[in-house]
């Protein structure tokens, strides 16, 4: 039986999927936003300006360069699906610029899988409904199952390698250092995306 929260739930992604976006109409708005010197959000700031210039560069790069096994790729083809993968994101989002590309290759090779983005900032009862450890991280995928409309599983914000890293390091030094920072995103240059592949393969078997 549906309770009233799952009721709710439906109808906060229902209405966040109206004002969604394609991945390209969102790859198209950062690099637009770059021209102007600016972000998504709430706040803008030449900081967070910085970091939507630097992402837009990530994007470009994974999106040429991500490779996908061939064996793997026959096998996300004929999977059957009827989903729809809804993200969570803003420009500035570092661990997004990684993961982002990524979920784009693997909805690509299956045209069951919608791939919609939205913006935290501006759909908060929808971020809100999906936490990590009662934060509003990002970027969040909710992925959705098309007939019944109930939310199977959700991903994020860090691929699960990254994630055991990030939750090592906060537990011995408190807080996440700028060098830290620095060590995670060689992380995500070496990893080359194959983290987050493998991650979302086993959501969809």
């Amino acid at each position: 039986m549906e309770t009233i929260k799952d009721t709710t739930i439906k109808q906060i992604i229902k209405d966040s999927l109206v004002n969604s976006m394609s991945y390209q109409a969102y790859r198209d708005l950062v690099s637009t936003l770059v021209e102007k010197e600016s972000n998504t959000g709430h706040e803008v700031t030449l900081a967070l300006a910085n970091y939507t210039m630097l992402n837009d560069r990530r994007m470009k790069r994974w999106d040429k360069t991500i490779k996908i096994d061939e064996a793997l790729k026959a096998s996300i083809k004929n999977k059957s699906i009827n989903q729809t993968w809804l993200v969570i994101t803003e420009s500035w989002c570092g661990d997004a610029a990684h993961v982002m590309p990524v979920i784009n290759k693997i909805a690509e090779l299956n045209e069951g899988i919608e791939y919609r983005v939205v913006l935290r900032d501006e759909n908060e009862a929808l971020m809100d409904q999906f936490l990590t450890n009662g934060s509003r991280s990002i970027a969040k995928l909710i992925i959705i199952d098309n007939k019944t409309q109930n939310v199977v599983a959700t991903y994020g914000p860090r691929p699960s390698t990254a994630t055991t890293l990030v939750n090592n390091y906060k537990a011995k030094h408190g807080r996440l250092t700028p060098e830290f920072k620095e060590d995670l995103q060689k992380w995500y240059n070496q990893d080359k995306g194959q983290t987050t592949i493998a991650d979302l393969v086993n959501l969809i078997n």
